[in-house]
């Protein structure tokens, strides 16, 4: 492998590695986030039968075609009660929304379009149709045809779907079992005090944060610098997860070990640096066991931006979903970035009359500025091959957004 490599050869590398964890049967009410790993069918015809849309009264349309406005209120029908015929043409039965009709009536007609006085319903002078106001048996599904396809994230209305077809317990997609490592002799928890030279640590829970959207459930481990110890903790992690996600020690300096130590263990590296800002040294291989690292450097915004950039597309296409994370936008100011690398900018989304994506970017500090983070909405994925970036042009964004 080259010794630094494009954003572009990195992606492609990382999606090449992806892999099926299989699917395992969960019951349907939590199954909130997973991702469908089946296609549902309807158990009956949906609706199930010809039910009304409105309260009011249903009558047989022929009547009122042959010139007859009145009718006797013969019952009244609430739902799910067994359905009501009428005896004769003149007769009407008062019927509430989602009730089930019978074949001898075929035309619902609104309270609000008839008078009720002494067990009589009279129509308005309004125009009434055929058919009108009722949800035909099988409108919306036939039995046996598909209401779901697979490969799609479960959403409270599939839930509902789902309950409304019997099918309680829904086959998903596996989650990879991730370990988040982060390393530094400085860093602390942020329930302790730092002394004047530490810093409380963040990455490990933004990567946990962001993998719960995907139901991931993430062991946190956090490791001093020392090469034993590293050693002996990801010996443990590459036998027993499929995913380490790992931030810091990946660098240049004296005290990171980790692509030492990954080397040791016989970990095979597909590259360890990247033609882009943030996140340069960011390190990635596979282990013999099908177990993926991703190794990405220890500041806040290129751990933000190698998240969002890399390892969510490869979940998921690991995961088989379908939407796309990115999308384009038109750039609300000019950039100079004078450096051979391809710039990922912090920008805020809005949307104009028009429906377009505009980017603002926002002021940072570099790499170490996270602060800017809760401000913004997006990377802006600025092309590799030019230094000038005007207002008006538009790039790829990639969101992290929650909504």
């Amino acid at each position: 492998m080259a010794d630094i490599i494009t954003v572009g050869e990195a992606e492609k590398i990382i999606q090449s590695r992806h892999r099926n964890f299989g699917v395992e049967e969960v019951f349907y009410a939590t199954a909130l986030g997973r991702v469908l790993a089946e296609k549902l069918y309807a158990d009956r015809d949906l609706p199930p039968f010809n039910r009304p849309t409105v309260d009011g009264i249903v009558i047989d349309f022929s009547a009122y075609n042959g010139g007859l406005r009145s009718f006797k209120i013969k019952a009244t029908q609430a739902a799910g009660e067994n359905p009501v015929a009428i005896a004769s043409k003149d007769e009407c039965i008062e019927i509430m929304t989602g009730a089930a009709l019978d074949h001898s009536v075929d035309t619902v007609i609104r309270y609000e379009d008839i008078d009720i006085a002494d067990g009589t319903a009279t129509i308005k002078n309004i125009e009434i149709k055929k058919g009108q106001n009722i949800h035909l048996r099988g409108k919306d599904k036939k039995q046996g045809d598909i209401v779901a396809m697979g490969d799609c994230i479960i959403t409270p209305a599939l839930i509902g779907l789902a309950a409304s077809i019997g099918k309680t317990k829904l086959l998903v997609k596996k989650l990879p079992r991730v370990a988040v490592i982060t390393t530094g002799d400085e860093m602390v928890s942020a329930e302790e005090t730092p002394n004047a030279y530490q810093l409380r640590r963040s990455n490990g829970i933004v990567i946990k944060s962001v993998l719960e959207k995907y139901k991931i459930n993430v062991d946190l481990l956090h490791l001093k610098d020392d090469a034993e110890l590293i050693r002996n903790e990801l010996t443990r992690c590459l036998n027993g997860y499929d995913v380490l996600l790992m931030s810091g020690g990946v660098s240049m300096g004296k005290f990171d070990y980790v692509p030492q130590v990954l080397d040791e263990l016989g970990v095979q590296k597909l590259f360890h640096t990247i033609k882009q800002r943030p996140g340069k040294p960011f390190w990635f291989g596979t282990h013999g066991n099908g177990t993926v690292i991703f190794a990405f450097p220890g500041n806040p915004v290129s751990v933000f931006m190698c998240l969002h950039r890399y390892f969510i597309p490869w979940l998921k296409s690991a995961l088989g979903i379908q939407s796309q994370q990115h999308g384009y936008a038109v750039l609300q100011n000019d950039i100079h970035f004078p450096y051979p690398l391809q710039y990922f900018a912090q920008v805020k989304l809005t949307v104009n009359d028009d429906g377009q994506w505009l980017a603002t970017p926002v002021d940072t500090n570099g790499s170490g500025d996270f602060s800017n983070l809760i401000y913004t909405d997006a990377f802006m994925e600025l092309p590799l091959e030019k230094d000038e970036f005007k207002k008006g042009e538009a790039y790829k964004v990639w969101r992290y957004g929650i909504f």
